[in-house]
This record gives structure tokens, sequence and C-alpha cells, in this order.
């Protein structure tokens, strides 16, 4: 591992120089395009190639790192920093896609980048400046907005645009070139991975990108918790900075509202009020006090109204009312009936109290207003000093701050997911798609595949020193149990085979070293089942009894339905004679003691198939359909499958085969003696199967195999 932590160390050091590199040239082209005024960006040509030769994230990197450099000397790029970074997603995404393997497959990303970023862009510029009357692109959209029909907004989003599609040729074709120009080997170098594992060839990145989920896959459920909590807290934070923002500007614009209402208020003697009301310009120091008015009115362009009232109960009356550019003032002494608005606030103007702040949106506009109750020497409140704030700066001012807000968000936002996914992928999902593609593509047929299996795990060297490494761990010593397990059972099963094997064709020998005739006998019959069963399944009789597994054992097995014949004496085994009913009831023990010494060897081996079909042979071959055989007497579908077969064919086999007290019976009528027997001797399917295997039976029973 020491050996591949050497070489992530060095892939570092060569991306970071990549990513340096890169920035640099976005500053040179940043710069040139200053100096020479050449109306053109060239402020993302380091972060196409970054994008192109290291992928996403260095990418993603060096344009936001560009532009907060470029914010230093102009505030403004700092915002545009989510432009930049979008570039380097679109130049990924392409690169990713294909598109940098020919020269015309560049023009597509080209023009995607150049319509949408521009596009984009010139949005962005919109909402943070209005029309561009200054900038890159401001002779341009001037232009166009005065020989075109297109509105403000359109000729500037044409002009971006159209700039934009000339920047990003430039490029996307210069990262083309680099791209295109550098040796295969650097680019390895320079392309960011951080391997926690032996890193895979691209046909295993494909295979693990391919695995199939049941329903989401973890990248996708990453995704789906990662980005609704960071919206989450990006539109939370967004709101409570604006009403922090818009609560700022509200009390600073209250502010300034009162101190100018306080300072009108001081510079109109309440005592020459009714004068005022009277006889307007001719009263004396009228016209001073509308000058002193008129001069904290320009003292700020947030100012829309400075004017004086007298309320009273049928309206207000005007006192000073200073003209604007676009309305004159209304004379003094002027009724004015009250704004619906104003309704709460009446009874206490008309009491000469004071009143809070009021923010209305009505005909004349949104205003902030502020009203200074002005005394008389008795007390008596003669007039108000009324100081109205337009509040449509603050909208304006609003969506430029949002603007700003949705621009460094979403530019930090694409960051840190880049970054995040990208070590998700890294450490946690190309290490457990990994393993789940070695577990699952296990092949357990050959010793060699088990080896091959355990190799295959450890070759991985996993290495995240997390949760992952342990779930590895816990693999890798599965694997290796695992393996020590299925050898041990295999050669265990090697035993068993040999073993059957062995106890099959010792007791197969000793019942032949008997009699000539019976060991042709057990051989016969075990071609017979074997050929009866192969009908079965041809003619659709018991298949779902007639497993591979148990044609298999009943064939094995046959050589043993006699077994039992050990224990008959030879006297009787071997009597040239038709048997006595004492030595016929002798003969007829050897299904019962054949039973009881293959249920010996049972015990021995437990769970073998071969040997208890061996017994069902043993003890009951000689049982008749009609219930009138022995030991048990027990009929039809009671009888195993595997003794009505061998009844079959051990009748059959004695019938025309030659004994010591008989001769052997022609073919065509033993045939026909099993015919006869079938409902009653034997199992009707089975006879008819037997009946069709005529051919075959004939040969075998042809055969000399002793």
């Amino acid at each position: 591992m020491n050996m591949n932590y050497d070489k992530q160390r060095s892939k570092q050091v060569w991306v970071l120089g990549l990513v340096v590199v890169c920035i640099c040239i976005n500053l040179l082209g940043s710069k040139l395009t200053s100096l020479t005024g050449i109306i053109l960006y060239l402020d993302a040509i380091g972060t196409v190639i970054g994008s192109a030769l290291g992928g996403f994230v260095p990418g993603i990197i060096i344009g936001f790192i560009t532009n907060f450099i470029k914010s230093i000397s102009d505030p403004s790029a700092l915002y545009y920093g989510l432009i930049n970074v979008l570039i380097a997603v679109s130049a990924g995404f392409f690169v990713q896609h294909g598109f940098f393997k020919k020269f015309y497959k560049v023009l597509i990303p080209i023009l995607a980048t150049g319509i949408l970023i521009g596009g984009l862009s010139s949005v962005l510029t919109w909402f943070l400046y209005g029309f561009a009357t200054e900038g890159i692109t401001a002779e341009l959209v001037s232009k166009i907005y005065n020989n075109t029909f297109l509105s403000m907004f359109g000729s500037q989003i044409c002009a971006d645009v159209l700039i934009d599609l000339i920047d990003k040729s430039i490029s996307f074709y210069l990262a083309f070139a680099v791209y295109k120009l550098l040796p295969v080997s650097l680019k390895k170098n320079v392309y960011l991975t951080s391997w926690r594992q032996e890193p895979l060839s691209e046909r295993l990145m494909e295979e693990n990108d391919k695995m199939a989920t049941k329903h989401m896959s973890l990248r996708a459920k990453i995704l789906v918790v990662l980005i609704p909590a960071m919206v989450l807290i990006a539109v939370a934070s967004t709101l409570i900075s604006y009403e922090i923002y818009t609560q700022n500007t509200i009390d600073d614009n209250t502010q300034m509202a009162t101190s100018v209402a306080n300072m009108a208020a001081s510079n109109i003697d309440p005592d020459r009020v009714d004068d005022y009301l009277e006889n307007g310009d001719d009263a004396f120091g009228y016209q001073t006090v509308k000058d002193k008015l008129t001069l904290l009115r320009d003292s700020s362009d947030q100012i829309e109204y400075v004017y004086v009232y007298r309320i009273l109960e049928d309206g207000c009356y005007v006192v000073f009312d200073l003209d604007t550019e676009d309305t004159p003032g209304s004379l003094p002494g002027t009724r004015i009936p009250f704004d619906e608005s104003f309704g709460p606030y009446i009874p206490t103007l008309l009491d000469g109290g004071e009143i809070e702040p009021i923010i209305t949106d009505d005909s004349y506009g949104w205003l902030l207003t502020v009203y200074k109750p002005i005394y008389d020497s008795t007390g008596k409140c003669q007039c108000y000093a009324c100081v109205d704030v337009s509040m449509n700066r603050l909208r304006e001012t609003g969506y430029r701050f949002l603007a700003k807000l949705f621009s460094l968000f979403f530019g930090l936002f694409i960051v840190i997911l880049s970054i995040g996914l990208w070590l998700t992928k890294y450490h946690i999902i190309l290490p457990i798609n990994t393993i789940s593609n070695r577990v699952s593509n296990f092949a357990h047929d050959t010793r060699n595949d088990m080896e091959e299996n355990v190799k295959e795990i450890h070759e991985l060297r996993i290495s995240t020193g997390d949760e992952v490494e342990n779930l590895y761990d816990a693999v890798s010593k599965m694997a290796d149990d695992d393996l020590k397990y299925m050898l041990d059972i295999q050669r265990k099963n090697d035993t068993i085979m040999k073993m059957q094997s062995g106890l099959i064709m010792i007791l197969a020998d000793i019942v032949e070293s008997r009699d000539k005739c019976t060991g042709d006998h057990v051989r016969k019959t075990a071609r017979y089942t074997k050929i009866i069963m192969d009908h079965m399944k041809k003619l659709g009789i018991h298949t779902d009894m007639l497993t591979d597994e148990f044609v298999e054992n009943v064939y094995n097995s046959a050589p043993l339905h006699d077994v039992g014949k050990i224990h008959v004496p030879d006297a009787i085994l071997n009597k040239p004679g038709k048997l006595t009913d004492e030595e016929f009831t002798i003969m007829k023990n050897h299904t019962t003691v054949g039973a009881e010494i293959l249920d010996r060897a049972i015990e021995l081996v437990p769970d073998t198939g071969y040997l208890r079909e061996a017994k069902n042979l043993a003890l009951y071959h000689h049982e008749k359909w009609n219930g009138t055989g022995y030991p048990m007497g027990i009929a039809g579908d009671d009888i195993p499958l595997s003794a009505r077969i061998m009844a079959v064919a051990d009748v059959f086999d004695a019938l025309v085969s030659k004994r010591s007290y008989k001769e052997g019976m022609p073919f065509e009528k033993a045939m026909s003696i099993i015919h006869e027997g079938a409902g009653s001797h034997f199992d009707a399917d089975i006879v008819r199967a037997f009946e069709d295997a005529t051919d075959e039976v004939r040969r075998v029973s042809e055969m000399v195999l002793s």
C-alpha cells in the first residue's frame, strides 16, 4: 500500500501544478483583454484546460479561485465565480462524453456553453447592475439596442451570447489543442483521483457504474440527502440575510427621515402657521422656510417629498408642499382628503400625538413616511412636518442583494458538491461496488475458481480507514474461510464418494462370488433400471421424481438390491431344484437382512442418498402392486418408486436368465409375462416404459457382463 500512497502523493503534486498553471492562464487572459481593450473575456481558458485534463473538481476549483483572485481588484468578479464554475462543469461533462476526440465535435460544447453561459451571465448582470452602460459588452449592447427592435434586456442577452460564443470558441479549441498534444502518460498524471484501493481499469469502472440496485443507488441517496440539505440551508440563510438586510435598510431610512423631519420642524415657527395657511407665499418668512425645506429634500436622492400639513377632521391642510420635477406642489391652505391607509392613525394625529413611521404602497408609490408634530408655545400641535422616503430603491437593492447571494451560494454549492461527490466516489461508492461486484461473481465450480475468488478479493487492497475498510476486511476473511470450508467439504465429499463406490463394489463382488448367474443378475438389473428410468422421463412418467440425482442413486445402488443373500446358505441359494416352503421362507429373509445391512451403513455415512435408495431396493423389490408381495405386503404408491422399477427389472432378468434350477425363458415370453403382470404384480406405468425400450432391453439381455 505504501507504493500506492507514494503514487497518490506524486499525482497530487501534478494536479496541484495543473491548478496553479491554469489559474495563471486565466489571469493572464483577463489581463490581456484589459490591456488591449479586446471585447472578450479570455478568463476561462485555464478553466476549460483544467476540466479537460484534470476532471470536474480541478476545473471547478480553478474557475472559482480565478474569480476570487480577480475580486481583489474588481469586487464584482466574485459574483461571476458561478459562471466560471459552470464553464468547468460544462467542459468536464463534454470531455467525459467524448466531444474532445474530434475537432468538429468541439463545436457542440462551444455552442452549448456559449449560449447557456452567455445567457445566464447576461441575466446575472441585469439583476446586479441593470442595463449594461459600462463593461466589455456595453458598446455592443448599445449598438444592438439602437439598431434593432430588441428591448434593452434582449439586446444585452444577444450581445453577451455573441461575445461568449467567440470567447468560448477560443477557450475550447485552445484546450482541445492542449488535450491532443499532451502525451497520455502526462494526462494520466494530472487527472485527479483518490484511489483507496487498487485502481480499476476502465472496463471495471463501467461495470461498477452499471451495477443494478433494487431501488436507489448509494450515489443517488447521497445526492438526495446532500442537495436538499444544502439547498434548505441556503434558502434559510438567504431569507434570514434578506430579512436582516431589508430591516437594516428600513431602519437606516427611518433614521434619515426622522432626522430630516426634525430639522424641518425646527425651521418652522408654529405661531405663524395660521399666517402661512392664509397668505402662503406672501406670509412673512414663508419663502425662506420653503427654501430650507427644499435644501433638506435635496440632501438625499432617497427623499421623495418634504411637506407640512395641519391635520383636521375633514382632511390634511397644506402648509408647505414643495414642487417636484413631475408635479407642482399644492398651494397653502389646500385640503387633501385622508388616504385610506391613514385611517388607523387619524385619531392620534387629530390629538397632536406622535405616530410610528408608516410604510405605504399606494398611488404615491412605495413610501416610508415620518410625521413630526410641531407644537406652539402653549403646547398645542399646530401642524406636522412630514418626510416621505422612497422605498423603491430598497426593492432594487434587494434584487441585487439576492442576485449576489444566489451567485455566491451556487458557486460555492457546486464547489462543495463536486468535492463531496468526488470523495464519496473514491472513498465509499467505488470500494463498496468493487466488493459487491467481486462477491457476486464468485464461482465455486472448482478449487481453482475458489482460489481465484480469494486472490481477487485480496488484490483489491481497500484502505479507507473507516467502516468500508472494516467491511472489506470482513469480506476478505469470509472469502478465506469460505475457501477453507469448501476445500474441507470437497475432501469429505471425495472420501464419501470413494466409500460409496468401494462399498458398492465390495458388496457386489461378494454377491457375485456366490453364483455366476447372480453376478450377471446384479449388473443387468442395474442396466434395466437405467433404461426404464430414461424411458419414463421420455414418456413424462413421474418426471418430478426422476431427477438426475435420483436416477444416479438408483443406478449406482441397484447392484445392492440382493445384498441380503449373503446370509442365505449356499445350499439354498444354489439348490438345483424347487425350494421347500421352509427354504423359501429363509430365501425371503434376504430382503430384510439386506435392509439391516444397509441401515448399518447409513449409520456410518448419514445423509447419503444412494444408501437410502439401496435400502429401498433391498427391502421392497419383491413387493407387488396389488399388495401380495413380501416382506411388508404394501401396495401401489406406498411402494417406493425405485423398488417398483427394480421389481420389473428383477423379475424380467430372473425369467430370461439361466438358474441352477431352470433354463432361461425366451425373450418374447418373458416380455409377455411382464405385460400380463401390469396392474397386479407391477406398476403399469413402469411396464409401459419398459416395453417402450424393448430393443434396448433385448440387447442387455443378450450380453455377458461378468
